[in-house]
This record gives structure tokens, sequence and C-alpha cells, in this order.
């Protein structure tokens, strides 16, 4: 059987109108199933995103052992087993695309009384993983990596773990919560210091679930031995999904669109920030709290946008929506710069370079630097052909830079935009974004 692959092919041109809700939280939904397992009693999450990544991660509870109820609209139950009621599973744990479920999981089982082995998809089977290892190892605990620090990851279980005094050498909201979970099972003291702040859904939730957290500036400490309780979780729109609909539209005249119940956690505005000093007119209204998480309603409207240099200490609050802010930078007057992100080349892709190369093939010029970019902004891009290298913030960027373009832009290797934002299309659809979808045979030119 021929083997295909998911390609978007965007319209060029045309503005955005409308009022939408996009995809739950990825990060919160991540940490309401890994939580909700760990606590006692029945956790009811609302808002859950049901995209491939967060149902990983799902799946991997559901067989160490805990009863999950549905999803079903975004409705989801879980049986908490307490902090020492998770079983040991059949096989493997496949977590598919999800590196955030890797990387929190690592920290989890390292205190867990039985072994376990967790696998990936071939783009998270080459992800650095010794970023968490080597951490949770001066914790005590025992992790056997592939060549390079990369998964497969075999988590030995029966580890005698203690807390640590941790100063990160990178900001990472991931390895700052697979610590902070560790720190759950480890005799004394776990304390993490960040060398610049980075999200906090760990830190809030677990608040939410009765276990007490300290947080001052840049620290983040815990006392091993407690207990969770179940707690109801509302889960708000994800800004780094609300991001594609931020950009798209500041960038095409005339749009003026309200994106409802998104989540403004100040650990992830840092795309705010940065349109703002770009001179997007995005206007934050209705705020209020829903599950311990600010949530806002976002209006944005077309504006002319002007390059700028990135403030560095905005970086780590934005880092999963560069693609498309590359494309924001793109469709500015005058050149930005990006400096102090290294991290974008060890996401899903190596998202300087991929981007870089799209944005080449739309006649953009650019520089790229070990740790960021300088995009020189033109009036209007080419149509063309990019290749997403399988990275889903890449294909959605690109698809929203075909407003800003001449022509259609078709993006190949697609697939993976269910991993973050299911429905992605039919939602950009509904306030004018079109985007259609063809399956190719494997190995076809884009």
């Amino acid at each position: 059987m021929t083997a295909h692959r998911t390609d978007f092919i965007a319209s060029g041109g045309g503005s955005l109108r409308g009022e939408i809700r996009v995809a739950g939280d990825k990060s919160i939904s991540h940490r309401s199933i890994m939580l909700g397992s760990i606590a006692e009693g029945v956790t009811e999450v609302e808002g859950f995103l049901e995209g491939e990544d967060s149902l990983a991660t799902l799946a991997a509870f559901r067989a160490m052992g805990v009863r999950i109820d549905r999803p079903s609209a975004g409705r989801v139950s879980v049986h908490g087993v307490g902090l020492h009621g998770l079983r040991v599973p059949a096989g493997d744990l496949d977590l598919g695309n999800s590196g955030t479920s890797m990387r929190l999981l690592a920290g989890l089982l390292s205190g867990q009384s039985f072994d376990t082995r967790l696998i990936g998809d071939s783009s998270l089977t080459r992800r650095p993983m010794a970023r968490v290892a080597d951490p949770l190892r001066q914790m005590g605990a025992r992790i056997d990596t592939a060549e390079g620090g990369r998964p497969p990851l075999l988590i030995h279980g029966g580890a005698a773990l203690h807390g640590i005094d941790y100063r990160m050498p990178v900001a990472s909201a991931q390895v700052k919560s697979s610590l902070l979970l560790a720190g759950l099972y480890a005799e004394g003291t776990t304390t993490v210091v960040e060398p610049a702040p980075t999200r906090d859904h760990t830190e809030r939730m677990l608040s939410g679930f009765g276990y007490k957290v300290r947080r001052e500036g840049s620290l983040a400490q815990l006392q091993g031995g407690g207990r969770l309780v179940a707690a109801d979780i509302q889960v708000p729109a994800d800004i780094s999904s609300a991001a594609f609909f931020l950009v798209a539209a500041s960038i095409a005249r005339g749009s003026d669109v309200l994106l409802k119940d998104v989540g403004i956690n100040p650990t992830r505005t840092g795309v705010i920030g940065i349109l703002r000093l770009m001179g997007a007119s995005i206007e934050v209204v209705s705020e209020r709290e829903s599950g311990g998480e600010p949530v806002a309603d976002l209006r944005v409207r077309g504006a002319a946008l002007r390059g700028i240099e990135i403030p560095v200490d905005l970086v780590p609050l934005a880092i999963d929506e560069f693609p498309v802010l590359f494309v924001a930078a793109a469709c500015a007057e005058g050149e930005t710069l990006l400096r102090g992100a290294e991290e974008l080349r060890v996401k899903e892709s190596d998202r300087i370079e991929v981007m870089a190369s799209g944005l080449r093939a739309l006649g953009v010029e650019l520089e790229t630097f070990p740790d960021g970019i300088r995009i020189c902004g033109r009036a209007s891009l080419a149509g063309g052909s990019v290749d997403s290298c399988g990275d889903h913030r890449i294909a959605m960027a690109f698809s929203v830079a075909s407003l800003r373009a001449t022509d259609a832009i078709t993006i190949s290797d697609c697939a993976n935009v269910a991993t973050s934002f299911p429905g992605f299309r039919p939602l950009a659809a509904s306030v004018g974004l079109t985007v259609e979808e063809r399956s190719v045979p494997s190995g076809t030119g884009p």
C-alpha cells in the first residue's frame, strides 16, 4: 500500500472577520490528566484539548491503571489513584509526537516502584532528553537513554529520590515541571531556580490540587511526601493556538476578530507583548479567572506592523509562537531581529532553519544565527511551495502567511497539525482563512 502525506493549500490574500474560540490549552490539558491521575478522588476536566499530544498523555495513564472516562466534547473524568497507586503498564508507553508528555512523565515516573519505557514517533525520537534525565539522575533517578541522550527512555523503578537545589542553565518549563513532579516522590525539598520566567501551569495546578508550592520570583520549591486532592479544572483556550489568529488578523488589512476565553497567564503572553511592540492592535477585554488561570477575550484588528528588535526577556514567554511571529516579521515594515532563542532549534523541527527555508521560498530576505534570525519585511509575499517538515506550528504559520501572498502557498507534510489544533482548517475558514487539504503519495514533491 502506498504511503501518503497530508498537504495544505492556502489561498492567497483576504481578510478575517468574526468571533471564534480556539482549541483548549495543550499545556493545561496535559497537566490535568497527570495530576488528576495521582490525586485522591475524581477530577472533572472541561475544555480538554482532544488533540493527539494530549490524548497520548491520557492513554499513558490509562495504561497505568487509571480509569479515565470519555473524553467527549472536552469533558473528561479522571478517577485518581493517589500518589502511589499507578500500576506497571503492559508494554511501552507510546507518546507519539509529544515532547511535553515525555519530559514531564520522566519526572513523575522516576518515583514509581516499576520500570517504564517511553517511546515516540520519529520526530520525538530526535529530540534531546538529557536536559531532564541529567538533573533527575542528580535526584537519584535511574534513567537510560539512547545515544546522544535521546529517546527511548527506560526509567527504572524503585529508585530512592532525594530533593536537590537545581539552577537551570536554560529556561524550560518542561524541565522545571519534570523536576517538581519528581519532587513529589523525593525525600526532602526540591528547589528549581530558572534563569528567566517560563510558564507556571504546573505550580498553579499543584496548588489547585492542594499541594503546597513555594513560589518566589524565579524560585519554585516543594516538599516531597504530600498528597493531592481531586479538583475541577476548566481549561481555557490556548494562547499558542490563538497566536495564529492574532498574527493573521494583524497582517490582513481590514480584519477584525474576537478570540474568546483565551488563557492570558503572564508566563504565556509574550506573543501579545511582541505584537504590540510591532504596532499590532490587540485589545484585552472581559478579564476574569477560571480554574486558577487568568482568562480574557482578545480583539485584534488589522494594523501596519513595523520591525523591531525582540526583547530578550520576552523570548521564553513566546517560545512556541515564534514560527507565526516570523510571518508577522516578514509582513512588517523594516527589519526584525531575534536573538537568545537557541531553544527553537530543538523543537519538533529546527524551527529557525525550517522557517527560514520557507520564507526564502516566498521571497523574504533574512539571515540566520545559531540563536536567532534577522528578517527583512516586505509589502507582500510570493506564492509558492514550502515544507513544514512535519512540524504542526510551521504548517499553520505558513497557512497564515498566505493572507499576504500574491498567490496560493502549498505546504507539505501537515498531518501533525492534529497534535495541537484539531479543527484548525474549519475554524480558520469560519473567519475567512481558506486552507484546503489534499493527500498525496509520500515522496511526491510539494
